[in-house]
């Protein structure tokens, strides 16, 4: 047999499994446990909640999908009035693996506090978002907060950790901090950032970016700050946090996700 046919037959046998079928994109995924929480097309599985406004009102159309990726936009807006929004997965979860990509685009809204420019995050363990009233600003969770740097070659971390109505302990003791940050480089423009998130039940938390671990504490509990407006029957501090709804967050500055995705982990406390 002529070289350039051998070439063309070993190319056509690695496409096949050993049934001799060709594998459907994704399948090495799905038997690895791997599920899209985003299936790239709607947002049928997800739920808004936005301060000032009532659970499932997607004021503004502040959450929308386009080209396969989740979008974060203020263009039906006037002033952002504190209108901090979460767009929450319709179901909660303990033990897992989260993956997804971000980046951040466009300008920051008018009205919208300056600590939000370039700053982002995805909330875990949050308490159910129809227990939420309406002019909650933040739901009671832990955040894993994206930021995105200013391009003045300043140090300016993203995978950081922010407890609205939480805390968490960090090198052996309750951190007396809001925000805790993490280890990672800075990312510049509307590059794409790839993060993840291991969370193990109310053990170990451990942030990832681009590959690299950024950042871990363990014992999610409900205490501190931050939160306001909530039903004080919501916030009972002392009590920890071992499973919750994950959410993709708007603070004012529009921001794109895609290729969503959780493994679930074994779950130890059983």
């Amino acid at each position: 047999m002529k070289k350039t046919s051998c070439l063309f037959l070993f190319s056509c046998l690695a496409l096949l499994d050993f049934t001799g079928v060709k594998k459907p994109a994704g399948a090495s995924d799905a038997h690895n446990g791997w599920k899209k929480l985003f299936n790239g097309h709607d947002l049928n599985d997800w739920f808004v909640k936005i301060n000032h406004h009532l659970v499932g009102e997607n004021f503004g159309n502040t959450f929308r999908v386009e080209n396969g990726m989740i979008k974060i936009s203020y263009d039906q807006y006037g002033d952002f009035n504190d209108q901090f929004g979460h767009l929450y997965y319709k179901t909660p979860f303990s033990y897992y693996h989260l993956r997804f990509e971000y980046r951040f685009v466009g300008k920051q809204q008018k009205g919208a506090p300056d600590y939000t420019l370039l700053n982002s995050g995805v909330m875990f363990h949050s308490q159910d978002p129809r227990t939420m009233l309406k002019d909650q600003d933040w739901p009671i969770s832990i955040e894993m907060q994206l930021l995105g740097g200013f391009g003045d070659g300043k140090l300016r971390p993203t995978g950081n950790m922010c407890s609205p109505g939480t805390d968490v302990v960090y090198k052996g003791i309750i951190s007396p901090d809001h925000c805790i940050s993490s280890s990672s480089k800075t990312y510049d423009g509307e590059q794409w950032v790839k993060g993840e998130l291991i969370v193990q039940g109310n053990k170990l938390i451990t942030h990832i970016i681009n590959g690299d671990t950024v950042l871990q504490y363990s014992r999610p509990t409900v205490g501190g700050g931050v939160a306001h407006g909530y039903d004080p029957k919501y916030k009972q501090d002392g009590k920890l946090l071992s499973a919750g709804f994950i959410a993709l967050q708007s603070e004012g500055q529009p921001v794109d996700f895609r290729n969503i995705e959780i493994k679930q982990l074994p779950n130890t406390d059983r």
